[in-house]
C-alpha cells in the first residue's frame, strides 16, 4: 500500500527561494465498511447436498492498512455458516450449507452478514441476505376427504354446480399444479349428465336429472400433479337424487278483451282463465292470485282451477289509462311452484271531462289604437279526454246587456283560440270591458266551459294638449290681457290652462315660452302655466307684447299645443275698469250658482232640524214617563232604576239636585269609608252591603243645560249620607263656610260639574247642622233643583223649615245670557267701526 503524500511548493522573498515540501497523510478509522447493495437474494434448491458453498458480495472500506475490512460474521442459524476466502489483498465471504433444506417447512431463510474493520474502535457494515428454497417434486397430491357425498334435486337446471373436489400438494410450482380426471370405466349416461373441470375439480350437471330413472350416481375422481415424475391419488363421489315438485302450473287465458270502457259497471267480465298442472295430489292443486292495486278481481268457477277476471270498481282513464295485471298460479307442493301470466288491458276513453282553462278569469292588458283585424291574444284550454273527446272549439258568448255590444267587436278562431279585435279601442272612451269565451269538446254529448276575459285598455300618448285658457270667441287659443303699468316684479299677469285626455306621463303637461317680444319682462312657470312679470315696467317699454306659449306632454313621442297671449299695458284706472267689467260678469254667473246651492243646503238643514226635534220630543216623553213611574213606586222590594237626588250641604243649608237613573237603595255609611259607596243587595235578607264599580262618577253632561246621569265621582273630601233613597253630599269650598256671612260654594273639580256655570250660594248657618233624613218617596218639593232649567230657583231650608228668598242657586242659563249680550255688543261695535272705515 503506497503512502498518501501531498507535494507542496513554498516561495520565500528576499532572497526569493522555492522549497519543495512533501506531506504524508496518515489514515485514521473514520469510514465504516459498506456493501454496494442493501439486500442480497440467493436461490437454493431443497435437493442441494450439505457442504456446498456460495460466494457472497464483499464489503468496501476506504480506510487502509489495519483500518480496512478484517473479518465477516453471520447471524446464528442451523442451516448456514460464513467462510472467508482471501484473493490477493481482498477477503471474499462464502456461504456454506450445513444441513439439507426442506421447502415445505422453511421456504425462505433471512440472514444478516456483518463486515468488521480493524480500527480501534472497530467499525462495521451489514448486508441482508434472503435464501429462497426452490421446490422439488417430493410430495403426492392429497384429497381433503376420501369420499364426497352430495344430495341433488331432480329439477336442477343444467350447468348447475354439483360439487367441487379439492386436492392439495405441498410442493411448489409445476410440482404443485394438479389436474382432475374421471377414473375407471364410466357409463355413457354418467358422461352425458356430468362434467368435470380438470383444473378446478368442479363437477357440474350437463343434462336433466330424473329421479324415476336413477336415484344415485357413483363417480371416481383421479388427481395428478405435473412434477417429474408425476404423482397421483383417487377419491369417490356419491350423488343422491331427491324427488321434487318439478312441474309448474300452466295458465291459459281465453276470451280476453283487450279494452274496457271507463264507464263499465263493476262486475263486468273481462276474461276467462284456466290453470293446469302435470303433477298430481297436492302438487297438482292450484292457488291463483292477482296483483295488488288493480280494480279487478278473480272469481272461481264451479270447475276446479277455473277463474273469471271481473271488474271490481269504477275506472277513470284520466288517472290510469291502462293496467298490467299479473296472474300468479301456485301449486301446493313442497316447495310450491308458481307461474306468472301478464295481461295488458287498455281503458277506453269516455267523454266525462269538461274543457279546463289554466286561468279564470284572464286579465288582458291591451294598448289602445290596436290594429283592427289583428289578433290581440289567444285562449287555451285543455281536456283530459282523448281523441275527439279532447278536440276543442272556441266561440265568444254573445250574452245580454253591455257584453253584447263589446263582443260584436271581437272574433275568435274556433280552432286556435286566437281572439281578433274588429275595431281599434280608445282608452279615453273605453277603459275596461269583459267578455266570455266558451270552449266545447267534440264528444257525444259535447261538454263545454267558459272563461271570463277582463280587458284593460292601456293608455298611449295619442291626445295632444288642449288649451282651456285663453280661448277666443272663435275657438282659437288666443287671448288679450290688459295689465296696469304700475305692476311690480313677480306679479301675476295671467295663467295659461291646458288639459290632456291621456293619463300618467302622457297627461303631464309642461309649459314653455316659444316666442316673446321682450324676454326681460315676463316669466312662465313650466308646471303651473302662470305668467308673471320679471321687473317693473318703464316708460320705454312697448304698450303691447305678444307671448307664444308652448304646452307639451311627457309621452314617449311628445305632443304639443300653442297659445298666444297678448299683454297690453294700460294706465291703472283703465285696467281697473276693465277688470270690474269682467268681474261683474263673473259675479252674476257665480251668484246664480250660489243661490241654487244655498237653497238646496237650507232645505236639507231644515229637514234635519225638524227630524231632530221630533226625535228629542219622543225621547223626552219616554224619559218622563219612566221617571214618574219610578219616583212614586212604594214597593220596597222593587229592584230597578229610579230617580235619585243629591243634597249639597253647607252649614245649615241643604240643596237637593234630582237626576234620573240612580239606584234607590244606594247609601254611604258616614265615618267608615270616606270614599266607598255601599250598595245593599235587595236579593239577600242579610242586607250585607257591596262595593260598587270604581268608575262611578258624574258624566260631563251635568254641565249647564244638561241632564244628570246616574254616575257620581267620589272625591276624597266628600261625604255622602242617605236615608232610603235621599242622598246628601257635602263639598268643601274655597271660601270659608264656617263663618256667619254668606258666600258661594262651587262643586269640586272632577265631579262632572262645570265650575264656571254652577254657583251655590248660602247664608248664615252652622256647619254642623245635620242633614235631613227622609223616607222613600217623601222628598219635599221645595228641595228639588231640576238640571237644565232656565229659571233661577231660590230655596232655603233650615231647622225650622222656613224659606229664605235671599239664598239661591244660579244655573248656567244666566251666565249664557250674559255671554250672548256681550257677543251682540261686540258685533255691533265691529259694524260701527267698519262703517267709520268706509267713510
Amino acid at each position: 500500500m503506497s503512502p498518501c503524500v501531498a507535494n507542496l511548493k513554498l516561495v520565500a522573498e528576499n532572497p526569493m527561494e522555492i522549497h519543495h515540501v512533501a506531506v504524508e497523510i496518515m489514515d485514521i478509522n473514520d469510514n465504516s465498511p459498506i456493501f454496494k447493495e442493501k439486500e442480497f437474494i440467493l436461490e437454493i434448491s431443497e435437493s442441494t447436498l450439505p457442504g456446498r458453498r456460495f460466494q457472497l458480495p464483499n464489503a468496501h472500506d476506504p480506510d487502509v492498512v489495519i483500518n480496512t475490512v478484517r473479518l465477516y460474521k453471520l447471524n446464528t442459524n442451523e442451516y448456514f455458516s460464513v467462510q472467508i476466502k482471501e484473493i490477493g489483498e481482498d477477503k471474499v465471504p462464502l456461504l456454506a450449507l450445513l444441513k439439507s433444506l426442506d421447502r415445505e417447512k422453511h421456504p425462505k431463510h433471512s440472514l444478516v452478514l456483518t463486515a468488521v474493520d480493524g480500527g480501534n474502535p472497530p467499525r462495521s457494515g451489514s448486508l441482508n441476505i434472503t435464501i429462497l428454497v426452490l421446490d422439488s417434486n417430493d410430495n403426492p397430491p392429497t384429497f381433503t376427504q376420501d369420499v364426497y357425498s352430495v344430495t341433488l334435486s331432480e329439477n336442477v337446471k343444467p350447468t348447475t354446480l354439483v360439487i367441487q373436489v379439492k386436492a392439495t400438494d405441498l410442493d411448489d410450482g409445476l410440482n404443485k399444479d394438479i389436474e382432475y380426471y374421471f377414473g375407471g370405466q364410466l357409463e355413457s349416461r354418467i358422461d352425458e349428465l356430468f362434467s368435470l373441470n380438470k383444473n378446478t375439480g368442479e363437477i357440474k350437471l350437463k343434462g336433466q336429472l330424473d329421479y324415476e330413472k336413477a336415484d344415485v350416481y357413483k363417480l371416481d375422481v383421479h388427481a395428478t400433479d405435473k412434477g417429474q415424475p408425476p404423482m397421483s391419488t383417487n377419491c369417490r363421489v356419491m350423488i343422491k337424487i331427491v324427488d321434487e315438485n318439478d312441474n309448474q302450473p300452466e295458465i291459459d287465458v281465453t276470451s280476453l278483451s283487450k279494452t274496457v270502457a271507463e264507464d263499465s259497471k263493476p262486475g263486468t267480465v273481462i276474461s276467462l282463465i284456466s290453470i293446469t298442472d302435470k303433477d298430481v295430489g297436492m302438487n297438482g292443486k292450484i292457488i291463483c292470485t292477482l296483483s295488488q292495486n288493480v280494480p279487478f278481481e278473480l272469481k272461481p268457477s264451479y270447475q276446479d282451477n277455473m277463474y273469471s277476471l271481473v271488474l271490481k270498481e269504477k275506472l277513470d282513464r284520466e288517472l290510469i289509462s291502462d293496467y298490467d295485471i299479473t296472474i300468479m298460479a301456485t301449486d301446493c307442493g313442497k316447495p310450491p311452484l308458481s307461474t306468472f301470466k301478464n295481461i295488458h288491458i287498455d281503458v277506453e276513453d269516455v267523454n266525462d271531462n269538461i274543457p279546463t282553462f289554466l286561468h279564470n278569469p284572464i286579465q288582458l292588458y291591451l294598448l289602445e289604437n290596436n290594429m283592427p283585424g289583428k289578433g290581440i291574444f289567444s285562449v287555451n284550454a285543455f281536456d283530459k279526454d282523448l281523441n275527439e273527446n279532447a278536440a276543442l272549439t272556441y266561440h265568444i258568448n254573445r250574452g245580454e246587456g253591455s257584453e253584447v255590444k263589446m263582443s260584436t267587436f271581437l272574433n275568435i278562431n274556433p280552432e286556435t283560440g286566437v281572439v281578433t279585435a274588429l275595431k281599434s279601442f280608445d282608452f279615453e272612451t273605453l277603459k275596461t270591458f269583459h267578455f266570455q269565451v266558451v270552449a266545447t269538446d267534440g264528444g257525444s254529448p259535447p261538454l263545454s266551459s267558459s272563461v271570463t276575459v277582463n280587458v284593460f285598455i292601456l293608455d298611449e300618448n295619442d291626445n295632444a294638449p288642449v288649451i282651456l285658457y285663453p280661448v277666443s270667441s272663435n275657438g282659437s287659443a288666443e287671448g288679450v290681457e290688459e295689465i296696469p303699468r304700475n305692476m311690480k316684479a313677480g306679479d301675476l299677469v295671467t295663467k295659461v290652462r291646458a288639459s290632456d285626455a291621456d293619463i300618467g306621463y302622457n297627461g303631464w303637461l309642461l309649459f314653455s315660452l316659444g316666442q316673446v317680444t321682450d324676454h326681460s319682462l315676463f316669466s312662465l312657470d313650466r308646471y303651473t302655466g302662470q305668467i308673471r312679470t320679471l321687473r317693473s315696467f318703464t316708460e320705454t317699454d312697448e304698450a303691447e307684447h305678444r307671448l307664444l306659449i308652448l304646452v307639451k306632454d311627457n309621452g314617449n313621442i311628445s305632443l304639443s299645443a300653442t297659445a298666444t297671449v297678448t299683454v297690453k299695458l294700460v294706465e291703472p284706472k283703465e285696467a281697473f275698469a276693465a277688470s270690474d267689467v269682467k268681474s261683474a260678469a263673473k259675479l252674476d254667473q257665480e251668484e246664480d250658482n250660489v243661490t241654487f246651492y244655498l237653497i238646496i243646503t237650507l232645505g236639507s238643514v231644515s229637514l234635519l232640524f225638524v227630524i231632530s226635534i221630533i226625535v228629542l220630543i219622543a225621547m223626552q216623553c219616554s224619559s218622563r214617563s219612566t221617571e214618574y213611574t219610578s219616583k212614586y213606586l212604594q214597593d220596597t222590594n222593587y229592584d230597578g232604576t229610579l230617580c235619585h237626588s243629591i243634597q249639597y250641604r253647607s252649614g245649615d243649608k241643604r240643596y237637593m239636585l234630582v237626576g234620573p237613573r240612580m239606584s234607590i237603595g244606594s247609601t254611604v255609611v258616614p265615618g267608615s269609608h270616606a270614599n266607598t259607596l255601599v250598595l245593599p243587595d235587595r236579593r239577600h235578607t242579610s242586607g250585607e252591603p257591596k262595593a260598587p264599580n270604581s268608575d262611578w262618577r258624574y258624566s260631563a253632561s251635568l254641565r249647564a243645560g244638561g241632564v244628570m246621569q246616574s254616575s257620581v265621582h267620589m272625591e276624597e273630601s266628600s261625604v255622602m249620607q242617605g236615608a232610603q233613597g235621599v242622598l246628601v253630599q257635602n263639598w268643601p269650598t274655597a271660601s270659608s263656610a264656617a263663618d256667619a256671612e254668606g258666600g258661594e260654594v262651587s262643586p269640586p273639580m272632577g265631579a262632572g260639574v262645570d265650575s264656571n256655570s254652577w254657583h251655590f250660594r248660602y247664608g248664615p248657618g252652622g256647619p254642623g247642622a245635620p242633614p235631613q233624613h227622609l223616607k222613600a218617596g217623601e222628598v219635599p218639593p221645595e228641595a228639588f233643583i231640576i238640571p237644565g232649567s232656565p229659571a233661577i230657583i231660590s230655596i232655603r231650608q233650615n231647622q225650622g223649615g222656613e224659606d229664605d228668598k235671599s239664598d239661591f242657586i244660579t244655573f248656567g242659563k244666566k251666565e249664557e245670557a250674559k255671554k250672548k249680550k256681550k257677543k251682540k255688543k261686540d258685533k255691533k261695535d265691529k259694524k260701527d267701526k267698519g262703517k267709520d272705515d268706509d267713510e
